[in-house]
């Protein structure tokens, strides 16, 4: 995802590896084993990231921080803000790492405001061996509000941010990931539809058929949408669409 706001082009979780070149299947059983990106980037992608100033990193999976990604952020020297938590791997890595957060301490950001916000990655026993994550809750000048939930399940953390923070726009993890065992690793369906209901503005939804392990269907998602009379506050974009609030 990029996030473009005056003169900022903000790259956000690049997995920028050839289809299947990025990663090993994430489920062998569960679903079929496809090496990962499933997918090519859209054709529209090259232009964007020529212009890209500065990333944001949420974790360290490489679904959402590949090797190809991390090339090109060092190639370009490219200004990485990303959790406290993970500054030294990423430091060890190469990346010009200008920025760590803590979770809810707001810091200035581009002009504007940023603030990490905690995310649990799976339900139950799952999330701790997948490691720290962070959400990013994001304010700019005369722009709308930004919350970017990374890859959570539906939590107090997460409800207090939409409920208490009012983002304009919500970005919601929404493939419904799961290894071969245990419990998903982000939001149920269900999660997602109160995660909708919940938010005060939009809602776009993201994380969706790229991975192996992702089960949830844009298609399906619109479907369930459109149920529950969610169908005007959501967006399910396709793999390079622009979208301008």
């Amino acid at each position: 995802m990029i996030i473009e706001t005056g003169d900022h082009v903000i790259l956000v979780d690049p997995m920028l590896g050839k289809k299947g070149t990025a990663a090993p299947p994430f489920t062998i059983f569960r679903f079929k084993p496809k090496r990962n990106p499933i997918v090519d980037l859209p054709d529209n992608c090259q232009p964007l990231l020529d212009k890209v100033t500065h990333c944001l990193i949420t974790h360290k999976h490489p679904d959402h921080i590949d090797n190809a990604a991390e090339e090109f952020l060092k190639a370009k020297h490219i200004p990485v803000t990303c959790s406290r938590l993970d500054e030294a791997l990423f430091k060890q890595k190469g990346l010009n790492v200008v920025q760590t957060l803590d979770y809810w301490t707001p810091e200035v950001f581009l002009g504007g405001k940023i603030e990490g916000i905690p995310a649990r990655h799976g339900y139950g026993y799952v999330a701790k061996p997948m490691g720290n994550v962070m959400g990013f809750y994001l304010e700019f000048p005369k722009e709308p509000s930004v919350y970017l939930s990374s890859d959570t399940i539906y939590t107090t953390d997460v409800e207090k941010v939409l409920k208490e923070y009012k983002p304009d726009i919500s970005v919601v993890a929404s493939g419904t990931a799961q290894l071969d065992f245990f419990q998903p690793l982000l939001m149920r369906v269900d999660d997602i539809i109160r995660f909708t209901k919940t938010a005060p503005g939009k809602v776009i939804a993201n994380h969706l058929e790229a991975v192996n392990h992702c089960p949830t269907k844009r298609s399906d998602l619109k479907v369930r949408f459109e149920q529950e009379g969610l169908s005007e506050k959501t967006l399910i974009p396709e793999d390079g669409e622009s979208m301008t609030f």
